[in-house]
């Protein structure tokens, strides 16, 4: 698979300084920071934007089972699986991430284990036992070597078990969006730009976005059960921001069901399922 050198290039430190400066969905409750009240609208808001998230985890499929989650963020997610009676292991590059994801549980009294460090040297800070699912939504894009993060989950892994990721699509509204808004057509300089504008925070310092063959590529020795394509943001930023949901004109009137069909076509999240074939598991 073809990849920019200039994302290989980076250093993880760039990526956990980026992330450090302003956790994902932070800004999702003008509550005070780290109140239960601010947890509560942090998570009603992302799944009342991103509201197919709770369908593609299938929270309460893994109750009693063990979840793998790799760059749990805030924890929306992650206390979710808790709360549905998973054992949950929570991983992240961010340090200001995990602690707020920490205090999260404490708030809400779920015993999840929480780990920081590199996705791509899962091995070296996570000890190596074998998950029901291991699962990770909007991440693996973000790092310098994604593939290697690939390699690393199929270690804990077994026979059964079931890997859930989200990636971004490049075959989506919102790069296209970008290009036309930011990169004035510079097609030529797609990489850079959809990373720079890729997140709430300008300046992401890489994004990779995948198209369904290029996911398989990914993926390459896994079994693919199903890809889907999902979310399409409509709203207004400016009113977004202000805790507002007005629609941007062109989206405005546009009737529920087209609007839908345009989601799974051309939405920003390529969601995929996988497992390992029976004869290729290198977990546990």
């Amino acid at each position: 698979m073809n990849r920019p050198p200039t994302f290989e290039q980076v250093s993880i430190d760039q990526v956990g300084a980026y992330w450090d400066a302003r956790p994902c969905n932070l800004r999702h409750s003008p509550r005070p920071v780290g109140s239960a009240d601010y947890f509560a609208e942090v998570e009603a808001r992302k799944y009342r934007v991103e509201p197919h998230i709770p369908g593609f985890a299938d929270f309460a499929r893994w109750r009693g089972k063990k979840v793998l989650e790799i760059g749990c963020g805030l924890g929306t997610d992650t206390m979710n699986f808790a709360r549905a009676g998973a054992q949950v292991t929570a991983v992240d590059l961010s340090e200001a991430s995990l602690a707020l994801a920490r205090r999260r549980a404490e708030l809400a009294g779920l015993d999840i284990t929480f780990y920081q460090g590199n996705a791509e040297e899962l091995i070296s800070f996570v000890p190596l036992e074998a998950y029901d699912l291991v699962y990770s939504f909007g991440v693996i894009h973000h790092t310098p070597q994604p593939r290697r993060v690939i390699e690393e989950l199929r270690r804990y892994m077994h026979r059964d078990s079931l890997l859930k990721i989200m990636v971004y699509h490049r075959h989506s509204w919102k790069v296209f969006w970008i290009l036309l808004k930011y990169g004035r057509g510079a097609f030529w300089n797609l990489e850079e730009v959809v990373a720079r504008y890729s997140e709430a925070q300008t300046g992401c310092p890489i994004t990779y976005t995948y198209t369904r063959k290029s996911v398989r590529e990914l993926l390459a020795g896994f079994e693919i059960l199903s890809t889907s394509v999902d979310h399409i943001f409509p709203y207004n930023i400016e009113d977004y921001i202000r805790y507002r949901y007005s629609r941007v004109w062109y989206f405005r009137y546009l009737p529920a069901r087209l609007f839908r069909w345009l989601e799974r076509r051309w939405g920003w999240h390529l969601c995929v399922t996988a497992k390992l074939p029976k004869d290729n598991v290198v977990g546990l």
